[in-house]
């Protein structure tokens, strides 16, 4: 049996936990598992709530299962790394009980919270001053402020806030630490010095701060893994713990973007666009999040709410397969005909429309066809990350190459559309394990500097990261040209439908939920 050393990455994500055993001299995903699981049904629109103690169970069997697969001594495995969907806030008494279900990225129910934060604290622009960020919904902050306004029984009983990745780290070492690229997504943490904010601490409660746990950078242990968690895991006790990081950080990491120029598209059930920076780039509009990243540096990023959201809608009242949707979709000509949708479903964060809904403008008896409004959603999916990514390029990312990644990168009439909208020549990795596979490669980065072999993440990922060059894509300069024209049309539609949307809201709000 080879002795090479391994390692463990795992993402805790909001649909699933995936597991992935990587060999460490070759960088190969040779084992790996899943488990899927769902959301706390029956809340009202808008909360979206897990309870932690499914990812729990989960980590461990698709570890456990992950192992079997990989058919490896487990005295071999160095070090894991855990990556976490971001900015859910996880409760924990003096304990180190869950106090609660956790709050997940994608509730909205705190808008009301995010507008007093921003309101006490002088508006946006101070509050971009004083964290790099605002405060959108997503965040971490209105969570807090709203246990403490609706739940202050539980409010009471809180003595830590952590977020899903340092919720399993806790469980793994025992510890209770926050790295700087997962906190710098809590509305926080002032992004440009990694250091709690005083101001925006105060105004939730003055008591919060020493509620935070330690913060520490991206290359230093969480810890080792304590008896009890190796023994669920079966592992032997001690095995190294690396920082982990939130789900965008890993998927940084586990895609090669690591430099400058690189830049990463997520086509998930959200959509995500980052880049790796040497320096803090803060939106003075905030509409894009100048994040940390899991490296010691920074990942400029930018978050849309609904893009496999769009297509598995029209996937599905169509009864098409993933491949009848693709073929649907390349029947009709780049830019739908002037059809174009506004795939605010599940309400948008960039732009932030948190009222918004889905909007098809220009049917007609041209366009008021299935393939039209198939390819109108992929569509309208990839110009709304594109409005993120030209606010990115006004700040000065200069993106030369974008990797793709998620559910929507393996069909190739996206990939077309991606490149010709976001004109920019696409790619995807060889391994598609996005922020597990990243996890798993901070975790040999830790561990290489923990026994003194000085290695740079950059080294790592130049090494293992390899790209799939059959899925090159290169943008089509006609398709281009239209798309242009179409992000105009989709952007002002956006604009000019903002005041309905809210109207919208209140009248569902009265007649309808």
């Amino acid at each position: 049996m080879s002795r090479h050393p391994y390692f463990i990455g795992v993402d805790n994500g909001t649909q699933s936990t995936k597991a992935v055993i990587v060999d460490g001299e070759t960088g190969s995903v040779v084992g790996k598992a899943s488990e899927s699981y769902g959301l706390i049904e029956g809340l009202p629109p808008g909360h979206k709530e897990q309870d932690p103690s499914v990812w729990i169970k989960a980590l461990k069997r698709t570890v456990r299962r992950a192992l079997k697969s990989a058919k490896i001594n487990p005295h071999d495995v160095k070090a894991i790394g855990v990556s976490g969907q971001q900015h859910g806030f996880v409760p924990l008494d003096g304990s180190g009980e869950v106090i609660r279900p956790a709050k997940l990225w994608n509730d909205t129910s705190t808008i009301k919270e995010c507008n007093y934060l921003i309101r006490r604290l002088g508006g946006k622009k101070m509050v971009i001053r004083l964290i790099g960020n605002t405060v959108p919904p997503g965040f971490t902050a209105s969570k807090i402020l709203w246990l403490k306004r609706h739940e202050p029984e539980n409010y009471a009983r809180l003595r830590t806030v952590l977020l899903p990745h340092d919720y399993l780290n806790f469980y793994l070492t025992g510890r209770q630490v926050m790295e700087y690229g997962d906190a710098s997504g809590t509305a926080l943490m002032d992004v440009r010095t990694r250091r709690w904010c005083k101001k925006i601490i105060e105004v939730i409660d003055p008591k919060l701060e020493e509620r935070l746990p330690p913060l520490q950078g991206s290359d230093m242990p969480a810890g080792t893994l304590r008896r009890e968690a190796a023994e669920a895991l079966g592992l032997p006790e001690g095995v190294l713990v690396s920082a982990g990081g939130g789900d965008n950080m890993m998927s940084a990491i586990g895609t090669g973007n690591t430099r400058e120029g690189i830049v990463t598209a997520s086509l998930g059930t959200s959509g995500t666009i980052f880049a790796y920076s040497r320096v803090p780039v803060v939106d003075p509009e905030g509409e894009i999040a100048a994040f940390c990243d899991s490296t010691n540096a920074w990942l400029p990023l930018l978050c849309t709410m609904n893009v496999t959201v769009a297509t598995e809608f029209v996937r599905s009242i169509f009864g098409w397969s993933h491949e009848e949707l693709t073929e649907a979709v390349e029947k009709v000509p780049a830019g739908s005909d002037g059809l174009v949708l506004l795939p605010y479903f599940e309400g948008e964060r960039t732009p932030n429309v948190p009222e918004g809904t889905g909007v098809y403008f220009g049917l007609n008896s041209r366009t008021f066809e299935k393939a039209h409004m198939a390819r109108a959603a992929m569509e309208g999916a990839t110009l709304g990350m594109n409005y993120g990514l030209n606010r990115m390029r006004a700040l000065g990312i200069k993106p030369e190459e974008i990797r793709l990644t998620g559910g929507g990168s393996r069909n190739r009439a996206w990939r077309q559309i991606a490149a010709d909208v976001f004109n920019v020549e696409v790619v995807c990795p060889k391994i598609d394990e996005g922020a597990a596979y990243g996890a798993a490669l901070q975790a040999i980065w830790t561990y290489l500097n923990h026994i003194g072999e000085k290695a740079t993440i950059q080294e790592i990922t130049d090494r293992f990261v390899e790209l799939n060059e059959e899925t090159r894509t290169r943008p089509k300069p006609q398709n281009v040209e239209r798309y242009r024209t179409l992000q105009k049309i989709q952007n002002s539609l956006s604009k000019r439908l903002r005041g309905t949307f809210k109207r919208h809201r209140a009248y569902l709000d009265e007649y309808v939920t």
